[in-house]
C-alpha cells in the first residue's frame, strides 16, 4: 500500500481524499491493521492499473518490481537476451 502511494508521490492525506476515506484508514492498511475492502479495494486496483503499477488489493502487496522491469531487447533473429546471458524466442 505504501509502496503505491508513494508510486503516486501522494501524502496519506492525499490519497484518502482521493479514496474518500480518513487519513487514518490509508495509516492502518499500509501498517497492516486491516486491508482495504470493497469499494477501496475495486478503487485501489484501478488506480494501480492505470498508474502502471502490479498491485493486489487482496493480497496487499505491491508488484512494481516486476511491472517496472525493462523488456530485453530483441537480437535481429527475433530473440530476447535475458539477465542469465541466453536467449529466448520471443512469439508474437
Amino acid at each position: 500500500m505504501r509502496a503505491l502511494r508513494r508510486h503516486l508521490q501522494f501524502t496519506q492525506q492525499q490519497l484518502s481524499d482521493e479514496l474518500g476515506t480518513r487519513q487514518q484508514t490509508v495509516s492502518e492498511w499500509e501498517t497492516g491493521m486491516y486491508q482495504p475492502r470493497g469499494a477501496s479495494a475495486k478503487l485501489l486496483s484501478i488506480i494501480a492499473e492505470r498508474a502502471g503499477f502490479g498491485y493486489s488489493a487482496k493480497a496487499g502487496s505491491p508488484e512494481a518490481a516486476e511491472a517496472s522491469l525493462p523488456e530485453a531487447p530483441l537480437t535481429e533473429e527475433g530473440e530476447q537476451h535475458t539477465s542469465d546471458g541466453g536467449q529466448h524466442s520471443v512469439e508474437e
